[in-house]
């Protein structure tokens, strides 16, 4: 995988020479044409994984951004509204992560997200508590933590 990104990155730049160009979105167009190709050149290798990875990674850094974005509006929202619509809680959220980097990634995507903090694990790396300041329904606050940041990031490390 790391020869793919490797190559990925030398036809990236190779693109960008002969372009004359170092414009930003130059090098992502050189990166996504040099990925095309490898994909294209790499057909029935059996060599997939980087040609799955990308495109997960890419999917995985749009929707935190997605949720980044719509937990900074929820937040400004509240803040600038004279109404406060906060129901704050620590929810505690069962985890499907095992190691360590899985389990303190996981913590620090929620922790980057406004309006809620990873607070603990428990002990036997079997919970993540987490406080958010808007806790309407448990369930659903721990099926959005499982369902969105865990399993992609799962997929990507796994």
């Amino acid at each position: 995988m790391r020869i793919k990104l490797l190559m990925n990155i030398l036809l990236m730049f190779v693109w960008v020479a002969l372009t004359g160009s170092f414009a930003p979105a130059n090098f992502l167009f050189g990166f996504i044409l040099s990925f095309i190709t490898l994909t294209l050149i790499s057909v029935g290798s059996g060599e997939r994984k980087y040609f799955k990875f990308v495109p997960k990674l890419i999917l995985f850094i749009l929707f935190f951004l997605y949720e980044l974005l719509k937990a900074n509006i929820q937040v400004a929202y509240d803040v600038i509204t004279p109404k406060f619509y906060m129901k704050p809680g620590i929810v505690r959220v069962p985890l499907d992560a095992e190691s360590n980097l899985e389990i303190t990634l996981l913590a620090n995507l929620i922790s980057l997200t406004p309006g809620t903090l990873s607070i603990d694990v428990s002990d036997d790396k079997e919970v993540l508590y987490v406080h958010a300041m808007y806790v309407t329904d448990k369930e659903e606050f721990i099926n959005d933590i499982k369902n969105g940041f865990e399993k992609r990031l799962l997929d990507i490390l796994r």
